[in-house]
């Protein structure tokens, strides 16, 4: 139910713009922007909405989801529109466009386009020259972009004449009495209020819950089917025994080993049959035994971590099914739309709000920097005095860093996790005992000419640990995305 230009008239009137300040702007979803304003006491909201089949403008009394996170047209706005006086809000002709004329003084005047067709509906902010600084959707195609010129519809005049004939505004108070809504709307706004939250949210929920179950497919079975891999090679690994058997075999009857033959044929000790295993002829029994042994190590590590892996996979679909429980469950649309934004945006286009990793472990928030680069910006931007720095002795590496909660001393165990993670990324993660030291950030001073990144510490305290490799798999689970 588009409006026509009548109703946008109509609309316009009762909204009564015209000397009244925008005190504030929303976006809750890309197709959606509401308008704060003020004017002689009276606070209204302005709800724009350029979605397919629900364009329109018109006040609302409903509460404006915000998004999680801001989107670029709102903070545009925001930057140069936010407390602007409107001047004036008129429709161009009968051509469906709506221009305002906005200012923040005589010489900071905006012209502010709303385009209400279905097809091609756009929110154009331009200069007093009509020179665009930003839209809503930027389209090179129909040159709104920035730095293009935005060029106004004509103005119709036979298509004025007789408009009202042509283009009648519905019969809304017919439509109210039929329909006995439990508040009665007042006038057209509140009318087109009612009927978008009556229909347009319903059927775009219906949309969006079809989307999200294709979204909840793919991501389902593609998880699904990584389980399903790893099992497999948990399967395979679970005869890691047999190398360490027939590593002990080769050290049993190696004498019977002559240079030459591939392979060694000996008794199973253990079965009383005869069998044969592969050997290199050029090494010695000690030598083939090693590379048994070898093997059977790397197979029971690799079934640990394999068992690891399949406890996270498991942990993420079952996240994924209470997130799709949780869009299933949720009747705003909005929300909807917010929920599967946050879920289906590529990891690689998230903006992320510092370099490096993160990690939230009961309450505790460690920032984890894996490069000069990385370390220097965390210690720039994003600690505190009171939080805690920790680094290896004697090695390269990143900083790792516990940011502090008032009236809470750093547990043993987060301090143990933060120290693993130091040198997880650090030159001396092979090592099998690592120094590190630790102190308060207030506690670090930069080295005068020193390179990139790098600090002096004092008061710190001494930490010696084993690395432990299953610690920093278990961590897995709680980094940030």
């Amino acid at each position: 139910m588009s409006l026509n230009c009548n109703e946008i008239n109509l609309v316009l009137d009762e909204l009564d713009l015209e000397g009244a300040f925008i005190q504030d702007i929303i976006q809750p979803g890309y197709d959606t922007l509401a308008l704060y304003t003020y004017k002689e006491g009276t606070a209204k909201t302005v709800l724009i909405c350029t979605e397919q089949n629900s364009v329109r403008i018109n006040e609302t009394r409903r509460k404006i989801t915000k998004n999680a996170k801001p989107l670029r047209f709102m903070e545009f706005l925001k930057s140069r529109i936010k407390g602007c006086r409107i001047n004036s809000c008129v429709q161009i002709g009968l051509e469906r466009v709506i221009k305002m004329v906005l200012s923040h003084s005589e010489n900071e005047v905006f012209n502010f386009y709303i385009r209400l067709w279905n097809n091609a509906a756009n929110v154009i902010v331009c200069d007093a020259n009509d020179l665009v600084l930003e839209t809503m959707f930027r389209r090179p195609e129909r040159f709104e972009v920035k730095d293009e010129v935005f060029i106004a519809p004509a103005v119709d005049e036979e298509k004025i004449a007789g408009s009202v004939e042509r283009f009648p505004v519905r019969d809304w108070k017919k439509i109210i009495n039929e329909n006995a809504p439990l508040h009665t709307p007042q006038n057209f706004n509140e009318f087109i209020d009612w009927w978008y939250s009556e229909h347009a949210s319903t059927l775009s929920r219906e949309a969006l819950l079809e989307k999200a179950e294709k979204w909840f497919n793919v991501n389902y079975s593609k998880k699904l089917a990584a389980i399903e891999s790893l099992e497999k090679k948990l399967e395979e690994f679970k005869n890691a025994g047999q190398f360490k058997h027939q590593g002990d075999l080769i050290l049993s009857f190696g004498h019977l080993l002559d240079g030459k033959s591939r392979f060694l044929e000996c008794e199973d000790y253990e079965t009383g049959k005869t069998i044969r295993i592969a050997v290199d002829p050029e090494k010695s029994a000690q030598e083939n035994a090693a590379e048994y042994y070898k093997n059977y190590k790397k197979a029971v590590t690799g079934s640990d971590d394999l068992a690891h892996d399949i406890e996270i996979a498991k942990n993420q679909l079952k996240k994924l099914e209470e997130q799709y429980e949780e869009i299933k469950n949720e009747r705003n649309p909005v929300k909807i739309e917010q929920l599967l934004r946050r879920d289906t945006t590529p990891k690689q286009k998230i903006k992320k709000t510092h370099p490096g990793l993160d990690y939230t472990i009961n309450g505790w928030y460690i920032l984890v920097g894996r490069d000069a680069n990385e370390n220097d910006e965390l210690l720039r931007h994003h600690v505190r005095g009171e939080d805690l720095w920790l680094h290896v002795r004697d090695f390269s590496g990143g900083y790792v860093f516990i940011k502090a909660r008032k009236g809470k001393t750093v547990p043993l165990e987060i301090l143990l996790d933060a120290a693993n993670l130091a040198v997880h990324y650090s030159k001396a993660r092979t090592n099998t005992k690592v120094d590190l030291y630790y102190t308060h950030v207030k506690y670090l001073r930069r080295a005068k000419n020193g390179p990139k990144g790098l600090v002096i510490p004092t008061q710190e305290k001494n930490l010696c640990i084993t690395p432990d490799k299953k610690r920093i798999s278990a961590l897995d689970e709680f980094k940030g995305e």
